[in-house]
C-alpha cells in the first residue's frame, strides 16, 4: 500500500470502544485495524468495496519485507 492512509476522527460510546478494543486484543489487531476489518467485512457483503481498495494487512507484527522502503 503505497498510497497515504487516510485519517478520520470518530467517536464512540465508551462501552462500544471497550467492546472493540477487547476484540481487537482477542484476534492480536488494534482497534483501529479491527474497526477497518469490520468496516471492509460489510461493505464486502453490501457489495460495496471498490475494486480500488488495497489489501488490509494481516494481523501482528509487520514482517521486515513488508517496513522496507518504508522509512523516511
Amino acid at each position: 500500500m503505497s498510497a497515504e492512509r487516510k485519517k478520520i476522527l470518530l467517536r464512540l460510546d465508551p462501552a462500544v470502544h471497550d467492546a472493540l478494543a477487547r476484540w481487537a486484543g482477542d484476534e492480536l489487531r488494534s482497534t483501529n485495524a479491527q474497526i477497518e476489518f469490520l468496516l471492509r467485512q460489510a461493505l464486502a457483503e453490501a457489495g460495496r468495496m471498490p475494486g480500488s481498495a488495497g489489501r488490509m494487512r494481516r494481523p501482528g507484527r509487520p514482517s521486515k519485507a513488508e517496513t522496507e522502503g518504508n522509512e523516511e
